[in-house]
């Protein structure tokens, strides 16, 4: 993403406090939801009291539609096409240098980038009539119109290789790059980006797949900001305008992606390396971000590793042990089951020590659930940070394309605090059974001689 210019850093600093009491005194955040002609799902959040707009579209082209020979295909792609725009319909090519300065120009930025299952493009900018018609103009033509620069191209793949080559050196890499195979296995969620992966990459096979999966009536495109519906129906129309067009109301189907396996059996794998500290991964696969489990899994990993110091994982085994600094454990869900992982450092010669008390502890709180004074804490915790999520024109915009790309009840943020007050430890012990099984997990550890 591109920096901000100075005008609407300024203008950010100044009017941040401004939303955030109006986000607060909402009671309800309106979602306004429609489908254009095009095809693309539009999200709308009208905010008019910073005369700015934030706009985030986002398509199924991320990271689990790579295959493994060409791992790092969507990252790269979303790269390369920020790097220039061609000559089109009589307006003059720009490099990525000129292309820089044309956002600079505007106080504006918008950028590009990709995820496991996502490529997302973002565009900030004020909202005076003329400044947002120029800035809307530019960010149609790079998105719909890039130049795809060899030379650049080449230029990125030596940055990218040497970076992957030196990150190979660390233990949390070499601990990471096991961990993400043992749990993925051969689903996309576990491809691993390598110098061999992205020497099979051109920019004809970049042009290709951008060209595959850009187009309109894939586009989920959340806005907040200082426009109303008609306005935004425009702004949408324009920033789309330029990508290859469907014939006719039906959109093209994309393949199939499987979903990540199961666990069959436990897996314990250490990985001799010299560091101080022995690296530690613990974990399996989870589950998808819809998944009617989401609350009494958020609740419960907070007492479980998520809620730093409070949690069951620090008190035992940092303040009771001194085993590890640093203990915690997390979801990383998605349109697959992302993984649950627990993860520490620790001294290689405690490294078995502190595996053993994190499993129990993982065992004991599937087994026995959670206490009331547990659950009161993590509720407070919860519920009193929810303003912190949407405290920001970005923040909410996030939130929203959340509950696009996941097919969420538009009323999801306005019912949040409300589904957290509902969860009971009855249900966090049964969802964490139906979702984890100790025995089946992997175990990583980079670090000691054996």
């Amino acid at each position: 993403m591109k920096k901000f210019s100075r005008p609407i850093a300024s203008l950010l600093l100044a009017t941040a406090s401004a939303f955030g009491f109006m986000a607060s005194a909402w009671a309800v955040i309106p979602i306004q939801q429609w489908t254009q002609p095009n095809g693309a799902q539009v999200f709308l959040v009208e905010s008019p009291v910073i005369p700015m707009l934030d706009v985030r579209i986002d398509f199924d082209a991320g990271s689990r539609r790579d295959t493994a020979a060409q791992a790092g295909l969507a990252d790269v792609t979303a790269l390369i096409a920020g790097k220039g725009v061609r000559a089109a319909n009589g307006e003059p090519a720009l490099d990525e240098n000129q292309l820089g300065e044309a956002w600079a120009d505007l106080g504006a930025s918008f950028g590009g980038g990709a995820s496991r299952d996502r490529m997302s493009f973002r565009l900030r900018t004020l909202t005076e009539p003329d400044l947002l018609q120029k800035t809307v103009h530019l960010a149609a033509r790079e998105l719909g119109e890039p130049a795809w620069p060899e030379d650049v191209w080449q230029r990125e793949r030596e940055r990218i290789t040497a970076s992957i080559l030196e990150s190979r050196t660390r233990p949390g890499t070499i601990a990471g790059m096991a961990y993400s195979k043992a749990v993925f296995g051969t689903h996309p969620y576990g491809y691993e980006v390598t110098p061999e992966s992205l020497a099979a990459i051109t920019v004809q096979d970049m042009r290709a797949r951008y060209e595959a999966g850009m187009l309109p009536c894939r586009a989920k495109v959340s806005l907040v900001g200082a426009i109303n519906r008609a306005q935004a129906e425009t702004v949408v129309n324009q920033l789309l305008a330029r990508l290859p067009q469907t014939e006719g109301a039906a959109c093209p189907s994309l393949p199939a992606v499987p979903e990540v396996s199961d666990l069959n059996q436990f897996k314990d794998e250490r990985i001799p390396f010299q560091s101080a500290q022995a690296h530690v991964l613990i974990g399996q696969p989870g589950y998808k971000r819809n998944d009617p489990d989401f609350f009494p899994m958020l609740v419960g990993n907070y007492i479980l590793g998520g809620g730093g110091f409070v949690s069951r994982l620090t008190t035992e085994v940092r303040e009771k042990r001194g085993l590890s600094y640093s203990v915690g454990s997390y979801f990383s869900p998605g349109l697959h089951a992302g993984a649950f992982t627990i993860t520490l450092q620790t001294r290689p010669d405690q490294a078995a020590e502190a595996v053993s008390v994190s499993r129990q502890v993982l065992k004991d709180f599937i087994a026995n659930g959670v206490t009331q004074a547990e659950l009161k804490g993590a509720k407070d915790f919860l519920q009193g940070g929810f303003a912190l999520r949407i405290d920001s024109n970005g923040k909410l915009l996030d939130n929203v394309a959340e509950i696009a790309w996941n097919g969420l009840p538009l009323d999801y943020l306005d019912t949040w605090v409300e589904q957290v007050g509902k969860v009971t430890a009855a249900d966090i012990k049964a969802a964490f059974a139906r979702k984890l099984q100790p025995e089946k997990m992997v175990t990583v550890v980079v670090g000691g001689k054996d």
